[in-house]
């Protein structure tokens, strides 16, 4: 039955390989590409410690780093402060745990839009090592690896390679995937092009989150965006639409503050596991 399936599946790729290519092209041509919004891509923000005992064996420094593509780097967004780590550091800042551990928040941006999972290994090889180990490290990837022609081997390879020089290089002790984007559910891509793209950001986010399964200190977050905006739409239906900004492909502000929610949830639960060790 499956193998029926796939044949079929196979089959109707083949004969609607003209449509998606015309398509493709349709939307490279038409749809409008957004800027990288302008702001700050690094900073430290200094923490008011909730607890402040000289027996508090804490870290004085926690140094996040936020990596990838365009989502990464806050496309749909007009400001920085609009996007992804405009949104996630002033959560981070206030959260009591974080100031529980840690004097001073560093932080820095490494996302470029268009960056495959190649892009990415490529840059972190290229970045200087860190004069100190990063604690967290945020991926942003798949995206551009699903429109391009990328094999699933040579994906599952480049995101393995991406763990090891993130810990190698870097000291990262803790890595955290960001899961693709419901990709066939995007405004500009039409059907039935969204279906097959959507199948196959499917089939490269099942091998992340087995990638990451397999690797110590590697988490997958599943950013289920349907549910974020249910829990603040206060019982009233919304447009899956307002997930995504003008062009129909990036997210939108709003969902940048929804996305840098959960993250930075994620981050306290990784912080506040026994097997963290983030202290000197």
């Amino acid at each position: 039955m499956v193998n029926t399936y796939k044949i079929a599946s196979v089959a109707r790729d083949v004969l609607l390989a003209p449509v998606y290519l015309y398509q493709g092209r349709k939307i490279k041509r038409d749809t409008v590409r957004l800027p990288e919004p302008n702001g700050e891509r690094h900073g430290q923000v200094q923490l008011s410690n909730v607890l402040e005992s000289p027996k508090d064996a804490r870290k004085q420094t926690l140094n996040l780093m936020i990596v990838g593509d365009s989502a990464a780097a806050g496309v749909g967004s007009e400001t920085q402060q609009e996007a992804l780590v405009g949104n996630l550091i002033p959560v981070l800042t206030q959260q009591s745990a974080i100031q529980n551990q840690f004097d001073t928040l560093n932080w820095s941006l490494q996302a470029t839009t268009g960056h495959t999972s190649f892009d990415i290994l490529r840059r972190l090889y290229v970045l200087p090592a860190p004069s100190q180990p990063v604690d967290m490290m945020v991926l942003s990837v798949g995206v551009n690896d699903t429109t391009s022609k990328v094999s699933v081997d040579k994906w599952q390879q480049q995101i393995e390679d991406i763990i090891a020089i993130a810990q190698r290089k870097f000291g990262v002790q803790e890595l955290i995937f960001l899961s693709l984007p419901p990709m066939a559910q995007m405004p500009a891509i039409p059907a039935p092009l969204n279906n097959f793209v959507g199948a196959k950001a499917s089939i490269l986010d099942k091998i992340l989150q087995q990638v990451c399964a397999a690797n110590d200190r590697v988490t997958y977050m599943a950013t289920d965006f349907p549910r974020m905006i249910e829990e603040h739409a206060n019982g009233t239906p919304i447009d899956i639409k307002v997930m995504f900004a003008s062009d129909g492909f990036h997210p939108s502000s709003l969902m940048y503050g929804y996305w840098a929610q959960q993250l930075s949830e994620l981050i306290i639960q990784l912080l506040d596991a026994p097997t963290a060790s983030f202290t000197d």
